[in-house]
């Protein structure tokens, strides 16, 4: 069900309560080091600052202030006053496209920042801290099937890998390009000027607590419903925003149609979408070569086929 509004912008908090799957075949792969301030990285000076860089692109300092900040105060005296980190980032999937790039990446690099001072922590602690970085990064952090609450600092485990073998998700790539308007900024708007947010926010718990109901019976019909209920409220409210938010394009209603059309035919395969113009389809593996087939038939380039996959891992 979905995460769309904040009930404390400067926290991170979110408004509603939100369930998602980690996915296998969507990564982010993040190293993560100590520099000393002065000292020459990569032929610049990278101790002034913690610096990120995603896919080759430098991520502006005041972007990730709030979340290093949170960082420090949960390691402490882990780690000197004056040292920085420099993390390169890699995504797997196009980044800022709407397929939670941030998510991932502010998963990544919570976990990188704990393992590069040699620290462990609880990976409720990296949830915590991921979430200051984005908000559903703190899902990201566990594999399987994750809940981040309204009102929570971090997210919980609720079902593993292994709790729904049969269960997979289809997105359709339609447009690997960056977003017009940043999530952030979209769910304020929306907040902010949508008549329709309050409404959003009071339906959202019963929606998300029927969505947990129907994962834990591995009823792919209702599960797909409650989940299109989800998402059509969703952008109901970035619709009617002023001015509206609109990250659909033609591609996009062209898939959520055929979704339909497969059903009506006995197919089962229900959509949903995030902030952007791609759309992710659950399914079960042995309809997954009818889904693919039809997506070709209208034109999707590219797709990509994912099962439930694990949380963060470390790597050295």
């Amino acid at each position: 069900m979905k995460y769309w509004g904040k009930s404390d912008d400067e926290a991170n908090i979110p408004a509603v309560p939100s369930l998602a799957v980690t996915l296998a075949g969507l990564t982010t792969r993040t190293v993560v080091g100590i520099v000393a301030p002065g000292a020459a990285h990569d032929g610049a000076d990278r101790g002034a600052t913690d610096s990120v860089r995603v896919d080759g692109e430098v991520i502006p300092p005041d972007r990730n202030r709030k979340f290093f900040a949170a960082v420090r105060s949960a390691l402490g005296s882990s780690i000197p006053e004056d040292a920085r980190f420099h993390a390169e980032s890699r995504n797997s999937f196009p980044t800022a496209a709407g397929l939670a790039s941030s998510s991932s990446g502010f998963a990544a690099l919570a976990a990188g920042c704990f393992a590069a001072v040699r620290r462990e922590a609880e990976l409720g602690t990296i949830s915590s801290v991921a979430r200051v970085g984005s908000a559903s990064a703190a899902r990201s952090v566990f594999g399987g099937f994750v809940t981040l609450r309204s009102g929570a600092e971090k997210a919980e485990p609720l079902f593993g890998t292994d709790h729904w073998p049969d269960f997979r998700v289809v997105v359709a790539v339609l447009h690997e390009g960056k977003k017009d308007v940043a999530s952030r900024s979209a769910m304020r708007l929306t907040r902010d000027t949508s008549p329709f947010y309050r409404a959003w926010v009071d339906d959202s718990h019963g929606v998300f607590e029927a969505g947990v109901r129907a994962l834990a019976d591995r009823d792919i019909e209702r599960l797909g419903e409650i989940m299109r209920l989800s998402y059509l409220r969703m952008f109901g409210t970035m619709f009617s925003a002023d001015p509206p938010v609109f990250f659909w394009r033609p591609e996009s209603v062209a898939v959520i149609r055929e979704c339909a059309r497969l059903r009506a035919g006995g197919v089962p395969v229900w959509e949903t979408m995030d902030a952007g113009p791609q759309v992710k389809m659950i399914t079960t593996n042995g309809h997954l070569a009818a889904v693919k087939n039809a997506l070709a038939g209208i034109g999707v380039a590219r797709v990509i086929e994912c099962r439930p996959g694990a949380g963060v891992t470390i790597e050295t």
